[in-house]
């Protein structure tokens, strides 16, 4: 009886045992499957955070424009709200208008009283010089003459045939759109961004031209003709480039009759060139500038120019600003040790702009020592990161083209960042975003001579009608367009 109980009571623990070593191997599946989907979820989870901070991305941690940042709403933070009352300030100097002066101002009515305007008694006149003044700008009530230039005719009894007075050659190459008037029309489309329409509506309404004679098409024909009248300055800018010691260059894109093309802007020290072409790549650099070109090119990190930098002879200054927007991208991640490196890394390069703007303070040899040592600081921040993805990405760039990043230090007149060239390019974007691009070949030549003109009198602070006015006369008369190109522009 006892054997038998015993027995019992083995297969009893055997039975136990079995189980509890199902339950060991069901548990232990059940654990390898939780863990592989915690891995799962954590992966997703840095996909998410990784999404969201790139959906978070605008002009300050990355490349994208100012002008995207519109688009998102930010709140008021009323804690953080100024104080300052709107309006001048104390303290602030006050701003006022030079008057015009005496050759300058085209009328001068004078107001006279007959008595005095309290007692009615009679009045001396006193010294004009101390008369009460209010100079005041008019707009002449008519804008335009309409001008019929006739040719009067002649009879030969010599040669038996009509001959006719000679019309001007300026009249008969300008047409029914006078020379003044083409440069208005071509100010207003470059510089004003107007459509054909508007533009037609404002010749009718504002300058009272009767029966609104300028179509659409008319209009088209007039900018043809300020266009081709721009062609010599514009060609004489692009020779120039190859001839640039710094060239700040960008790009953006550029909408072309459904199609997707690039504007470029090249700016140089004196003048500024936008090319419009259908594409982004290293050929268009090739193209304008060379592979001989041994200048300067200052620019981002796209891959166009690292192609250029290592195909020809140019020099590059990878722009900071960039370098910066993409550090703060990585200290917005939610991991502690990317965030801490791109504090680290940011922290280097604030010191170094320190003694950038301490330069004046400094004796050279110091202010070199002090240059040499903070790239050194920020090259070994960089390339010694956390082993995670942002951190070996960032280590890597500047493991190839650190150097790039500082070319600006032995290069006096080279600036560390392209805002130069993002800057003249604004107004390019501003047109694309109004006119919604062009459509045909000559619309794209139109586009790089105004733009190219407007770009570079803003820079030498020259007239842009005064030079688009003046390039039209030249060209109606068969005389040779003014220059963009200054005497020291290499």
């Amino acid at each position: 009886m006892n054997t038998i109980t015993k027995d019992i009571d083995v297969i009893s623990l055997l039975i136990r045992l079995e189980r509890l070593e199902a339950t060991v191997v069901r548990l232990e599946k059940e654990n390898a499957y939780l863990k592989k989907q915690l891995v799962k979820k954590d992966k997703r989870i840095s996909t998410l955070e990784s999404a969201l901070a790139k959906a978070k991305k605008d002009s300050s941690n990355s490349s994208k424009s100012p002008s995207s940042d519109i688009v998102k709403s930010k709140g008021r933070d009323r804690s953080k709200a100024s104080t300052r009352k709107r309006g001048g300030q104390i303290g602030h100097k006050r701003s006022e208008r030079k008057p015009f002066t005496e050759d300058q101002v085209t009328g001068t009515p004078k107001y006279r009283l007959e008595g005095c305007p309290d007692c009615g008694g009679k009045l001396k006149a006193m010294d004009e010089s101390g008369a009460r003044r209010i100079q005041q700008v008019e707009v002449k009530d008519k804008l335009v003459e309409v001008n019929e230039h006739q040719g009067l005719p002649y009879w030969c009894d010599n040669c038996q045939k009509i001959h006719y007075g000679v019309i001007p050659e300026i009249v008969e190459k300008s047409g029914l759109a006078g020379p003044e008037l083409t440069a208005h029309i071509a100010f207003l489309k470059g510089f004003g961004h107007l459509s054909y329409s508007s533009l037609s509506r404002l010749l009718s309404d504002l300058y009272g031209i009767p029966g609104s004679p300028f179509s659409h098409s008319f209009l088209v024909k007039v900018i043809q003709k300020a266009s081709k009248a721009l062609f010599s300055p514009y060609k004489e800018l692009e020779d120039a480039l190859r001839l640039q010691s710094i060239l700040n260059i960008d790009e953006t894109g550029h909408k072309h009759n459904g199609d997707k093309f690039w504007t470029w802007c090249f700016r140089a020290e004196l003048f500024t060139f936008f090319h419009i072409a259908d594409t982004r790549g290293s050929v268009v650099l090739f193209d304008l500038l060379g592979e001989d070109f041994s200048g300067i090119i200052g620019c981002d990190l796209f891959s166009a120019y690292k192609k250029f930098m290592n195909n020809s002879c140019a020099l590059v200054q990878f722009c900071i600003a960039h370098l910066i927007r993409d550090v703060r991208f990585m200290i917005g991640l939610k991991d502690k040790d990317i965030k801490d490196y791109g504090n680290r890394l940011l922290d280097e390069i604030r010191r170094m702009f320190k003694i950038i703007h301490n330069r004046e303070f400094m004796s050279e040899n110091n202010f070199a020592e002090a240059m040499k040592a903070a790239k050194k600081n920020i090259i070994d921040t960089a390339v010694n990161g956390p082993d995670k993805a942002e951190a070996k990405t960032m280590a890597k760039r500047f493991r190839q083209f650190g150097e790039e990043y500082f070319t600006f230090i032995t290069t006096p007149g080279l600036e560390p960042t392209n805002n130069l060239a993002e800057q003249a390019i604004r107004f390019v974007v501003i047109d694309r975003l109004i006119t919604q691009g062009t459509r045909s070949q000559k619309g794209n030549e139109w586009c790089e001579r105004i733009w190219s003109t407007i770009g570079t009198c803003t820079q030498q602070d020259r007239s842009i009608f005064g030079f688009i006015r003046e390039t039209i006369y030249a060209h109606f008369n068969s005389q040779p367009a003014p220059s963009l190109l200054p005497v020291n522009s290499s």
